[in-house]
C-alpha cells in the first residue's frame, strides 16, 4: 500500500500527476518525455492557444504493488484530456516502447473528451494509431488496463481506446461513451438526448450502467485506494496461465474473443434497442428494484448485480 495515500482521496478531483503519484509505488515512476524537454504540440501555437509542456499526458514505466507496469494519464484539466498529435504520439510510443522492454502490464488512466477540435485531423490519425498499438500489445501477450475516473470522463476516440483494453475499471461518477451527451443533442436534438438532464447522463453513461452491460469489468468507489487495488487484482488476474480460475478473459485478442464481443453486441441490440431509457434495460437484465440502483452504494450495487447473474440472467 502506498503510504502517502488515503483511502478516502478522491481519484476524481485529483490530477494525473496526483493520480500516478498516489497509485503507484512511492517514488518509482520515470516519466518518458517529461515537461522538462518541452515538447509541445505544434498546431496550438499557431491558433493562440496555451500550450502545455507535457501535452495533457506524462507516460512513463514504474512499479505497481512491485509489479513492473507502462502507465500513461491524461490530464482532464487541460483541454479536458483531448488528443491532439503530440499527445497521441506519446501514447503510441509508450505502447510500442512496452513491445521491446515488455513490462508486465501498461496501465492507461483515460479522462478524455476526445480529440482536439484545433487538431482535428492529426488528432484522428494519433487515436487511430493509439488502438492499433493497444492492440499490438495486447497480441504480444501483455495485458492493458483502463482506469477511468476524472471529471471529464472517456469520450470519443479514447471511449473506444478504453474499450480495445482487456479490462475497463471505473467509478461510479465516471463516464464511457463514444460520443459526449452534448454532441448527441446538437446532432439529434434535445427530444433524443437532453444533456442538461444530468440523471439521464450519468444513467447512460456511467460506471453502473457500463458494468451492468459488460462495458466495465470492475467498478469501485471513488477512492485511489480502491483503483489501485482494482488495477493490481485486474494485471493479477490477466497474468495466470489460460484455464486458471479467476482469468477475467484472454490477453491476446484473438478471432473466438472478437466474435463473442460481436455476439454480444449483436444481442444487446435485439434484447435493448427498442428500450427507451436504461432502467428499462436494468429491469430487462433482472435488477432487483431498477430505480434505487442510482441510490445504492457501491458495494450493495455489486452485490445485486453479482446475484442477478448467479440467477441466470
Amino acid at each position: 500500500m502506498n503510504r502517502a495515500m488515503s483511502k478516502h482521496h478522491s481519484y476524481q478531483e485529483a490530477n494525473a500527476r496526483e493520480r500516478l503519484r498516489q497509485l503507484l509505488d512511492p517514488d518509482s515512476f520515470e516519466e518518458f518525455i517529461g515537461p522538462a524537454e518541452r515538447i509541445v504540440s505544434p498546431h496550438l501555437g499557431q491558433l493562440n492557444a496555451p500550450v502545455a509542456f507535457d501535452d495533457g499526458v506524462a507516460v512513463g514505466r514504474a512499479r505497481l504493488d512491485g509489479t513492473p507496469v507502462f502507465v500513461a494519464a491524461q490530464e482532464g484539466g487541460f483541454m479536458g484530456g483531448a488528443v491532439g498529435e503530440v499527445h497521441g504520439a506519446k501514447l503510441t510510443g509508450l505502447l510500442r516502447r512496452a513491445l521491446e522492454e515488455r513490462p508486465r502490464a501498461v496501465v492507461l488512466l483515460i479522462e478524455s473528451g476526445g480529440v482536439r477540435l484545433h487538431e482535428a485531423n492529426a488528432g484522428l490519425i494519433a487515436v487511430a494509431e493509439v488502438m492499433r498499438a493497444v492492440l499490438d500489445v495486447r497480441a504480444a501477450g501483455i495485458p492493458v488496463i483502463a482506469l477511468v475516473g476524472g471529471a471529464n470522463g472517456a469520450f470519443g476516440g479514447m471511449g473506444i481506446v478504453a474499450r480495445c483494453t482487456n479490462a475497463v475499471v471505473m467509478s461510479e461518477e465516471a463516464r464511457l461513451s463514444m460520443s459526449g451527451p452534448e454532441v448527441i443533442e446538437t446532432a439529434n436534438g434535445v427530444e433524443e438526448f437532453d444533456s442538461r438532464d444530468r440523471a439521464l447522463v450519468w444513467r447512460t453513461t456511467g460506471g453502473k450502467h457500463r458494468y451492468l452491460t459488460g462495458d466495465c469489468q470492475a467498478i469501485v468507489p471513488d477512492e485511489m485506494a480502491a483503483f489501485r487495488q482494482a488495477a493490481i487484482a485486474a494485471i493479477a488476474a490477466l497474468s495466470q496461465p489460460p484455464g486458471q480460475a479467476g482469468q477475467s478473459a484472454s490477453v491476446a485478442l484473438t478471432l473466438e474473443a472478437l466474435e463473442q464481443e460481436q455476439a454480444m453486441l449483436t444481442d444487446r441490440l435485439a434484447r435493448f434497442g427498442g428500450l427507451h431509457d436504461p432502467t428499462d434495460i436494468w429491469r430487462e437484465l433482472g435488477m432487483p428494484d431498477p430505480a434505487n440502483i442510482a441510490m445504492l452504494e457501491i458495494a450493495p450495487f455489486i452485490e445485486a448485480a453479482a446475484s442477478r447473474r448467479a440467477g441466470g440472467q
